[in-house]
């Protein structure tokens, strides 16, 4: 292996968790109670609306917007009816969302592993160029990345054969000697594969952390 390409939300970084307490601790400055259940409701349609960007249905604020029309219905607060509205209660949940931004506690040291091999690091995710970018130095983690590509930067989204190549273009290497981790196991593996690199599928729940992805196949 020459480089190891990383996907980002919920395998660098905590996402889920980021997202959860920020939706608890946002939905009362909106003037409704929180309840549990609305968490798994954000999370549902969250990816049907950013899947409907990443196929270029909506735009990047336009699926935030679209996120707010079906979520605020379900706390009984009215809906805005400008888009400049809307914008201003979405940014009130990033601010809540920013504020609770984290790497996993093995992202960092899988990635020195991976430059204590001597490889080109690089991240490859399916998001906003600022954004992630955002993300990865505020949890700590972009001085070790050697490339940041991102759906919205390359113009085409994983599991898309290009999304991997044009990465590992960016890196300098080949797909046959670069490995891919990610929590996907569609997008992060099986994607991946098919373009040619290797994979390894992050699977918290197995109890195998990032390090020792990186590790075993070192």
């Amino acid at each position: 292996m020459k480089a190891v390409l990383f996907d980002l939300d919920d395998t660098l970084f905590d996402h889920t968790t980021s997202a959860a307490n920020a939706v608890r601790s946002w939905v009362p400055t909106v003037g409704a109670t929180f309840t549990e259940d609305l968490i798994d409701r954000w999370f549902e349609i969250e990816r049907v609306n950013f899947d409907g960007w990443l196929a270029g249905r909506l735009t990047h604020q336009g699926q935030r917007r679209g996120r707010l029309l079906e979520f605020l219905p379900l706390l009984g607060v009215p809906v805005p009816s400008t888009d400049a509205e809307l914008d201003e209660v979405f940014a009130g949940y990033l601010e809540h969302y920013r504020l609770r931004w984290a790497a996993f506690p093995d992202a960092r040291p899988a990635l020195e592993v991976a430059r204590g091999n001597g490889w080109r690091i690089g991240v490859l995710t399916n998001g906003s160029t600022a954004q992630q970018n955002a993300k990865l130095a505020a949890i700590g983690l972009a001085d070790l990345v050697d490339v940041v590509s991102t759906s919205e930067g390359l113009g085409v989204s994983k599991p898309a054969a290009e999304a991997y190549n044009l990465t590992c273009e960016a890196l300098g290497v080949e797909p046959a000697d670069t490995l891919m981790i990610g929590d996907n196991f569609e997008l992060d593996v099986l994607g991946a594969r098919a373009a040619g690199l290797t994979a390894e599928h992050l699977d918290r729940t197995a109890g195998i952390g990032l390090a020792q992805l990186v590790r075993r196949t070192s």
